[in-house]
């Protein structure tokens, strides 16, 4: 009797002294995490997960737009499927419409980055920030270099994506609480919505090329509302790849090498090549209807959504850098899988004819500027 009162005293105990360790930091096991970092998701969100049918914990996908100024958080409902959760207008972004090149450039990056929760930064001097993990596969075998490039708070950006501190903390505790239990979450980042509408007023930009490439992946995604699966060979993106029928060998590939023999989920594949066709007849159309074509160079250092313009005057400059996109390497063209999985040659896409500190506390790495 003595002897079991003591041991549910020990049990309590080491209960007890459990709940006031403190909570380690997502990308550093030896700090306690700020009480920012750790606060719960506000009331309001939380109801409208449960509108939404979108438990806690459920995987998210982040979705940035920057000719739009506005940063999208999908979340995975009970079907398993991802929808819309919330928009957040972005209060500044910095550089020009194209992907990020060489450091320094100021361009903040285009393309689809893996955040493991090492790239979670609960310290970070614009106060929360979420690592993109640039350069990727993708970057690196194009030879593009970067660092330190985040979605962060204190709206002020040289090559990142810039919330207010009010919104960082939403988004940080939604990518928080979705990598409890998985390794990532996937950040999908692009010129603007891909709609035919963009795509054709931007139709001169030597950028096409690479953002048709984008557009697989995001057709991919809408289409379906899962996530995709990405690879990179011979130097550019590939979606939810899968052996060949019978292939009695697992896919591997690398960023710089040769694509191994592929197909795309067939069924994946029937629902994305079903969009893309309705795009190209609305692309025709538009262009039969004369739109017209945007500058390939906007001359300003970026953007920021109409929202803040009033609250921070000012902060979009005239640009600090010269165009650089009429230098930007070729990609090669991107082939499509038909709904039986085969692929064809036909390719995807042949009928669309001084700067502010970002982030000097960043968990184990030294200062640097965004």
């Amino acid at each position: 009797m003595i002897r079991a009162m003591v041991r549910r005293a020990l049990v309590l105990a080491a209960a007890f002294a459990a709940a006031l360790t403190p909570v380690t930091c997502l990308g550093e096991s030896s700090k306690p995490l700020p009480a920012k970092a750790t606060q719960e998701l506000p009331a309001e969100l939380l109801a409208l997960l449960e509108q939404k049918k979108m438990p806690k914990y459920s995987p998210i996908v982040v979705r940035l737009f920057k000719e739009e100024a506005e940063l999208e958080v999908w979340k995975q409902d009970t079907a398993g499927r991802f929808q819309i959760l919330k928009t957040y207008p972005i209060c500044r972004w910095s550089g020009d419409l194209g992907p990020k090149l060489y450091e320094g450039d100021r361009q903040a990056p285009e393309g689809f980055y893996t955040i493991t929760p090492e790239l979670m930064n609960p310290n970070s001097n614009f106060y929360l920030s979420i690592n993109l993990g640039y350069p990727n596969s993708f970057d690196k075998a194009n030879k593009r270099n970067g660092s330190f490039l985040m979605i962060h708070g204190d709206c002020w950006s040289s090559g990142c994506y810039a919330m207010t501190d009010e919104q960082i903390s939403e988004i940080y505790s939604l990518a928080r609480d979705s990598l409890s239990g998985r390794p990532s979450f996937q950040v999908q980042a692009y010129p603007f919505r891909l709609t035919q509408a963009n795509l054709a007023q931007h139709r001169n930009s030597p950028n096409m090329t690479f953002w048709k490439m984008l557009k697989v992946g995001n057709d991919h995604f809408e289409a379906t509302g899962r996530e995709p699966k990405v690879d990179v060979c011979n130097r550019r993106y590939v979606f939810d790849a899968q052996p060949p029928l019978n292939s009695p060998h697992p896919l591997v590939f690398n960023a710089i090498e040769k694509c191994p023999p592929f197909v795309v989920n067939p069924e994946i594949a029937r629902r994305a090549l079903e969009k893309k066709r309705t795009d190209e007849r609305l692309y025709a159309q538009l262009l039969e209807d004369n739109l017209p074509a945007a500058p390939i160079y906007s001359g300003l250092d970026g953007g920021m959504n109409k929202a803040f313009l009033a609250k921070f005057p000012g902060r979009v400059t005239l640009a600090k850098v010269m165009p650089y996109a009429s230098y930007l390497p070729q990609l090669p063209p991107i082939p499509w899988i038909d709904s039986d999985g085969s692929l064809t040659s036909k390719w995807f896409g042949v009928s669309f004819s001084g700067l502010a500190v970002c982030d000097a506390a960043r968990v184990g790495f030294p200062s640097s500027r965004c």
